[in-house]
């Protein structure tokens, strides 16, 4: 009995690891398979999209890249940096007001915060586009610094607001004691203890800012402020039969965000579980 539970067990681990093999074929092929098409010729390219390069020349990444690549991508970062300074502090600091200080009507404040999730972009989009030309800042970068913060700011005070629910209040009393005031007892306590959320709310943050298109695609129509996914879009448009240029820009696109999942994900996993498992 016990023999044929092990062979049982051997199965089911080789089937999981079977599974596991498969999916990771799924999801890495295309990715390689993209890569391997930015090195070949047109030619190349359609007359045997599977086999690898004849020549492994960098030429259609250098063309990609300066066919406004290079703007997109700096813009893109610009954009999600201080997008994912501005969202993060700003929830850090609601989620502290609504968990540490009593506040008058604070449940009430939190509903129409987190009331926000419910709100889709797609619906605020012609009031948001009236309202941004009447301001002067249609087609500019705070355009989009405005609308990456406001949008995300509901959800990441949800995730860290959880978090800090479930700190002691014991350590506020400490604070108030030392002397530290409400700004030295955010910065220098209770965000250090919320590291684990933070950075899962940072990371999160970069992925959704490098990978938005509505509003990137929306709120800017100049080249100069375009990012990412924006620009490929114009990139395809512009050499749309020069397949392997417009692939080898996708590389460049998908790399930095690629790179960030893989060594940053168990700090997601880790903040999530943290948080909202609490």
């Amino acid at each position: 009995m016990v023999s044929r539970l092990g062979f049982l067990g051997v199965i089911a681990r080789l089937f999981m690891w079977v599974f596991l093999l498969g999916l990771a074929v799924v999801v890495l092929y295309p990715l390689l398979w993209m890569a391997l098409n930015g090195f070949k010729t047109n030619a190349e390219l359609f007359g045997n999209p599977f086999a690898l390069p004849v020549d492994w020349s960098f030429e259609n990444y250098r063309k990609a890249w300066n066919r406004g690549v290079s703007d997109y991508l700096t813009t893109s970062v610009l954009v999600t940096v201080t997008s994912t300074i501005a969202t993060v502090f700003v929830s850090a600091w609601a989620a502290y007001g609504l968990t540490r200080v009593n506040i008058p009507f604070s449940k009430a404040i939190t509903a129409v915060i987190l009331g926000g999730l419910m709100l889709a972009p797609t619906v605020a989009l012609v009031p948001l586009v009236k309202m941004f030309q009447a301001m002067g800042l249609y087609n500019s970068f705070w355009a989009l610094l405005i609308l990456y913060t406001a949008f995300r700011v509901p959800f990441t005070t949800f995730l860290i607001r959880a978090y800090m629910l479930d700190l002691p209040r014991e350590i506020d009393e400490a604070a108030d004691v030392d002397g530290a005031g409400r700004w030295t007892a955010f910065w220098r306590i209770i965000l250090p203890m919320c590291k684990p959320i933070i950075t899962s709310t940072v990371l999160l943050h970069i992925l959704f800012a490098w990978n938005e298109y509505l509003f990137a695609m929306v709120f800017t129509s100049g080249s100069g402020v375009q990012t990412l996914p924006v620009g490929l879009t114009s990139l395809m448009s512009k050499h749309g039969t020069d397949f392997p240029v417009v692939f080898a820009g996708m590389v460049i696109a998908a790399v930095p965000v690629v790179l960030l999942f893989f060594f940053g994900q168990r700090y997601i996993v880790k903040g999530l579980a943290d948080g909202i498992g609490k």
